[in-house]
């Protein structure tokens, strides 16, 4: 097993600012970093600045690409059937399995570190389970209440003696929202 990162070993202040200084430089410069990390009262390689920097990037990647999916679905797909939570919903139990695979084949951690991350991961599963199964079930509703709308209004309108096609037309422009 690999020994302990010399990160882990850093004051929560201190990898607090370590971090924050990481990213105010934008990944870049880590010699620079080492000599100010130096300066601060923190001894590390450059190799131990670049693997933690690396960890650090790559999840805030993985957000910005969540955020920005999140985005384009906001903006590309009709909610009348709230179709983004569901499509969030998916995203999300998509990168929670991408998640579990990965923590699989963690060399890095102790056998009961992985199991507890296994462990968050799955209730995270769970919850997103569930919010899907709910999610589900509030669009039944919205379009049971569409159908009894539409019903409704064809009733309306044939009573008032619009054609079977113009009642029709608007039955179906109205289940049309939740299609």
């Amino acid at each position: 097993m690999p020994r302990p990162s010399p990160i882990d070993d850093l004051l929560p202040e201190q990898r607090k600012a370590f971090e924050q200084e990481l990213i105010r430089r934008n990944f870049k410069n880590y010699d620079g970093l080492v000599d100010w990390l130096k300066n601060n009262g923190m001894e590390l390689s450059r190799s131990s600045v670049y693997r933690h920097a690396s960890k650090i990037q790559r999840r805030l990647q993985c957000v910005k690409d969540s955020t920005e999916a999140a985005r384009l679905i906001a903006e590309a797909a009709p909610d009348d059937a709230d179709m983004r939570s569901a499509a969030v919903i998916s995203l999300v139990q998509s990168e929670l399995f991408e998640v579990m695979v990965t923590l699989q084949d963690l060399d890095e951690s102790k056998p009961e570190e992985r199991v507890m991350l296994l462990k968050e991961a799955a209730k995270s599963v769970l919850d997103m389970t569930k919010a899907s199964v709910l999610q589900k079930q509030w669009a039944e509703k919205v379009n049971a209440k569409l159908q009894t709308a539409a019903e409704k209004v064809a009733e309306t309108a044939k009573k008032n003696g619009l054609s079977a096609d113009v009642v029709a037309a608007i039955r179906s422009e109205i289940l049309g929202v939740a299609g």
